[in-house]
């Protein structure tokens, strides 16, 4: 789920680490499914990811990358020059060069997504070889989650579909600038900032969830926003549970099962695991994105 005003970099350009940011890094699911693993995008580029325990050691995995995402054992990553690129496996497994021309990469379980420069949104399920099968056209974002791809288009229409990767599109709302998908939630963040959430089918009802939101996040039952205020807040069970505060000036929020990270304006990466109140662990410093699996 891409910000509603500014992309992380933009953000820290603004707090002064921008100098050796990364520029027109892509919008993409920071958020995960229960994972263990925990990926950053440094200020020079480099991306890190790290498996098991909030204080595991990094493995470096790239450089010259302006997004990560993580699902599973995969790990994705587009690289400078809008080349895609995937492993599966261990930390140190090879990559796998998947597409070139991209400006966005998503992961869930066995698909990848990609959008191309020109908006033409690919999927492929399977094996990292498998075929591609266009998705959409002028294509913004695109997100992944289990069986459901969603788009939102060049006209701000939010589409998702269920199924197989040739299933019809059902139209899910208007005048969005951020979709995110987990389980069987579907999230929208609107024009005017309000963040939407439904549960069930793809014609369920929508629940207001928040005002002033420029991200949101889903995974599993957590829904998290970041305000833009800076503040963080994340509820956990049904659609109308309270919402907790978690953090202040903070540019990113990312979820995944029990954890919530979130990124501070001064590059600093922290990270909880267990209930809401639990302690935040200092994960890194010189971090552009946080991305949870």
């Amino acid at each position: 789920m891409k910000l509603k005003t500014l992309s992380v970099a933009a953000v820290l350009a603004l707090s002064g680490l921008a100098a050796t940011a990364p520029a027109g890094a892509a919008p993409g699911t920071v958020s995960g499914d229960g994972g263990n693993r925990i990926g950053t995008l440094r200020v020079n580029g480099d991306a890190y990811v790290k498996e098991g325990g909030l204080s595991a050691a990094w493995v470096k995995e790239s450089a010259d990358v302006k997004q990560i995402t993580l699902s599973g054992n995969r790990i994705g990553v587009l690289t400078g020059d809008g080349v895609a690129w995937v492993k599966e496996g261990g930390l140190s497994a090879t990559w796998v060069k998947e597409a070139t021309d991209v400006k966005q990469i998503a992961l869930s379980g066995n698909r990848i997504g990609v959008v191309k420069d020109n908006g033409e949104a690919y999927v492929k399920e399977g094996g990292l070889s498998a075929t591609w099968v266009k998705e959409s056209d002028k294509v913004k974002e695109l997100e992944l989650s289990g069986n459901r791809i969603g788009v939102v288009t060049g006209d701000g229409v939010a589409w998702v579909k269920e199924g197989g990767l040739s299933a019809s599109w059902v139209r899910e709302s208007d005048d969005v600038i951020g979709i995110d998908l987990a389980g069987n939630r579907i999230g929208v963040l609107v024009g005017n900032g309000v963040a939407w959430v439904k549960e069930g089918g793809l014609s369920a009802s929508w629940v207001r969830e928040a005002d002033d939101v420029i991200q949101l996040e889903l995974s599993g039952d957590r829904i998290g926003i970041l305000k833009d205020n800076g503040e963080a807040h994340v509820k956990e069970g049904g659609l109308s549970a309270t919402w907790v505060h978690e953090y202040d000036q903070a540019i990113q929020i990312a979820l995944s099962g029990k954890r919530i990270g979130v990124l501070k304006g001064d590059g600093d990466a922290r990270v909880k695991e267990g209930g809401l109140s639990a302690t935040w662990v200092l994960e890194a410093g010189n971090v552009t994105e946080l991305a949870l699996s």
